[in-house]
């Protein structure tokens, strides 16, 4: 008897569960509002003077989270108390003094010479005081130590996350030196610094552009940072974007009715603000070559700024000075990177390098959408970004590398890239058998 009560009962609690959810959606708007909050809800077609905002990365954030909460929470073997007891301090402290055995270890491991030795009785490490600049091609197959600290003033752009991976997986802050990276420094050494003695016309052609490709993990992000790290060292101008995604992904966006290309303002500032970390002093030493005003846009999520639609730039500017318009202001930001962008191409005191990393996120679409109608959207493409467009072709004189990155799931982009000159790919390989040789010391050791 007691079952179709319960029957009942169910069905009532299901009834109000439903009126109750009806009742809470209705309440957001008020009963003479609600058209007009409908209305708003629809994308508007004007969106020639709007601006959007980009919320794709915080859903994903979000769905990727409780999926992980989901797998942390679910015990192992059926066993309750197994997520307690994986998670648990004990477990914790036990990794914890795991790594740090190991790398007391290592540690005193190197304070004997006696253990440094790798194949054919060859270093296993190169010689302390040696530089990015003075390895040859005798440190094939070594590893190259570095200082954390230091390593991190010189890349205040970010580590690649190949970088971070090795040093974690190892133990020690360290990168082996391969073949291709010596003659990826070596092209652009020669490019900037020719030898004096004449070629036969045998050699390696140099290039100006070039586009790193190749199978995944395989080192492209490394090979660029270190690339990055000595051009600095060697005192060059560089602009190194780490993450070339970022700059198609997040953030407010509007259409320019002046390009017809969209604008993002947070991009901007912070493509300045990473500029400007490391190479302030050399900024500050180089004069503005265009002192043509700058065209105001939109800043972010606050519309064009009243009373001015353009901001002088003086005469005695320089790219230091020309860098801090568009922090200071986000309705500058966007058109000074565009200005930025043919300031370096001017530069002749010193030798200047565009290093853009997850640069195939520039062939593709990029998060931003447009509306078409109330309920479509059509996507915007990465070189339709104000940003992007100033910086993606390779179709000049400055020298410029980009490395693919397959971990943004970009796909395989065709040979003949737009704006890329046809021979720029370089393939870069996996490691070699002496490399990977050398390798397996490392990690045995």
């Amino acid at each position: 008897m007691w079952r179709p009560l319960v029957r009942i009962a169910a069905g009532n609690l299901n009834l109000n569960r439903s009126s109750l959810i009806l009742n809470d959606t209705v309440s957001h708007f008020s009963a003479s509002n609600s058209a007009a909050a409908v209305g708003k809800l629809l994308p508007s077609l004007d969106h020639a003077h709007r601006c959007f905002s980009s919320s794709k990365s915080t859903k994903s954030s979000i769905t990727k989270t409780k999926k992980a909460e989901g797998k942390k929470s679910k015990p192992k073997g059926g066993d309750p108390n197994a997520a307690g007891a994986e998670d648990g301090e004990f477990g914790a402290g036990v990794g914890d003094d795991l790594e740090a055995g190991r790398a007391k270890r290592l540690a005193d491991d190197e304070k004997i010479p006696s253990l440094d030795v790798g194949p054919n009785g060859r270093p296993l490490f190169t010689p302390k005081d040696t530089t990015l600049s003075q390895l040859s091609h005798k440190d094939i197959g070594s590893y190259f130590k570095f200082d954390e600290a230091a390593l991190e003033t010189v890349l205040p752009e970010g580590l690649a996350s190949g970088i971070k991976d090795e040093f974690k997986g190892s133990w020690r802050p360290a990168l082996l030196v391969r073949k291709s990276f010596l003659s990826l420094r070596d092209n652009f050494r020669r490019l900037a610094d020719p030898p004096m003695w004449p070629s036969d016309g045998k050699g390696v052609k140099l290039k100006k552009q070039i586009v790193l490709d190749g199978p995944v993990k395989c080192g492209k992000s490394i090979a660029l940072a270190m690339l990055v790290h000595w051009a600095r060292d060697e005192g060059w101008l560089v602009l190194y974007a780490p993450k070339g995604r970022d700059w198609t992904h997040g953030g407010y966006f509007y259409k320019n009715p002046h390009s017809g290309l969209w604008d993002t303002p947070l991009q901007a500032e912070n493509i300045l603000k990473d500029f400007v970390k490391f190479n302030e002093s050399r900024l500050r030493e180089l004069r503005c070559k265009i002192h043509d005003p700058l065209v105001l846009g939109e800043g972010a999520g606050v519309g064009y700024l009243k009373g001015a639609d353009t901001m002088p730039v003086p005469e005695d500017s320089t790219l230091y000075d020309l860098v801090q318009m568009g922090i200071k202001s986000t309705h500058a930001s966007v058109n000074v990177v565009v200005r930025l962008r043919k300031e370096l191409s001017l530069v002749k005191d010193v030798p200047v390098l565009i290093a853009i990393d997850q640069y195939n996120s520039w062939f593709t679409f990029s998060e931003f959408e447009e509306p078409v109608t109330p309920r479509s959207c059509r996507p915007i493409h990465a070189r339709e970004l104000t940003t992007v467009n100033a910086f993606r072709s390779m179709m000049h004189e400055d020298m410029m590398v980009g490395a693919f990155s397959h971990s943004t799931a970009v796909g395989k982009l065709r040979k003949d890239l737009p704006d890329v000159p046809v021979d720029a790919r370089l393939p870069f390989p996996r490691y070699s058998l002496e490399e990977a040789e050398a390798v397996c010391y490392y990690y045995l050791r």
